[in-house]
């Protein structure tokens, strides 16, 4: 672990906390400062660089020539508790989450056994806004010569999601994965992935939001500028919810950092976490009765 990191991450959830934000009308418009970054450390206002682009004059999501880095969360929760602040449009309150009676009653229940059960500490692969939001970041590569675009994680089993950008559908009968089937498009300057075919041994989120096998998300990410990013879901499961609804979160650009290796298999800081069953959401044998 890099000590550089950890601080550096360590003051993400404050800054997002004492930052303002410009209104935006619509999905593409420009954040303003959401991370309170604004200033120089000697007070003189700091340049905002512009959207990177490939020679093609697509967006690049990811680094450039000049520059490494990697997208770090700045906060654990992809729902909001009910007196947050709010700062994206999309941010939903835990209290607005449409959710089927047995699904709103584990996640009560997984919030007060999160350390317990959660399948992350266990080195499963994460899904979604949970794999989004991981510890040390990830980063999206492009492959234009391979139509794929690869997503790099590193809190987790050191392992990537392929996003197919060649137009394929999804295909039929699908064998549920932990990472699924992604397919990619582009909508104006936004990434837009298609994900279906999940089995359920992962959580959404840190807090313990659920799915089932029935789970389709649809994931937008749009780099609203250099330093910016803001990564939008849309939760389509009516196994777990009575309706489809959208959450996003904002991730900040690490000038300089990179991919590095991070096994936990090889070097689990936290075994009093890995307590329980074997991390299955829907699992009852975890302790768990209604």
């Amino acid at each position: 672990m890099r000590p550089r990191s950890i601080v550096t991450m360590a003051l993400f959830p404050l800054l997002a906390l004492l930052s303002g934000t410009s209104s935006s009308q619509d999905n593409n418009a420009v954040l303003g400062d959401p991370f309170g970054a604004s200033l120089t450390q000697n007070g003189k206002p700091k340049v905002v660089k512009p959207v990177p682009r490939t020679p093609e004059g697509r967006v690049n999501l990811g680094t450039t020539p000049d520059e490494a880095g990697l997208w770090v969360r700045t906060r654990r929760e992809f729902a909001v508790e009910d007196d947050a602040a709010k700062l994206l449009p999309t941010d939903i309150k835990v209290s607005d989450i449409p959710f089927q009676p047995w699904a709103k009653e584990l996640y009560a229940y997984r919030r007060a056994n999160t350390d317990r059960d959660s399948p992350h500490p266990r080195c499963k692969p994460d899904i979604g806004p949970r794999q989004i939001q991981g510890a040390y970041g990830f980063e999206l590569v492009d492959f234009p010569e391979l139509r794929q675009m690869l997503l790099f994680e590193i809190g987790g089993p050191h392992s990537w999601r392929v996003i197919y950008m060649d137009g394929r559908p999804h295909p039929k009968d699908l064998e549920p994965s932990y990472f699924g089937h992604s397919i990619g498009r582009w909508e104006g300057d936004s990434l837009v992935v298609d994900t279906v075919g999940f089995n359920e041994k992962h959580w959404l989120d840190t807090m313990g939001l659920m799915h089932t096998d029935q789970y389709r998300q649809i994931e937008r990410f749009t780099r609203v500028d250099f330093n910016t990013l803001k990564y939008e879901v849309t939760v389509d499961d009516p196994g777990a919810y009575t309706a489809q609804w959208t959450g996003g979160v904002l991730l900040r650009w690490t000038e300089g950092d990179q991919l590095f290796e991070y096994i936990c298999q090889q070097n689990n800081q936290n075994p009093e976490m890995v307590t329980g069953d074997d991390g299955n959401p829907l699992s009852r044998a975890n302790s768990y009765t209604p």
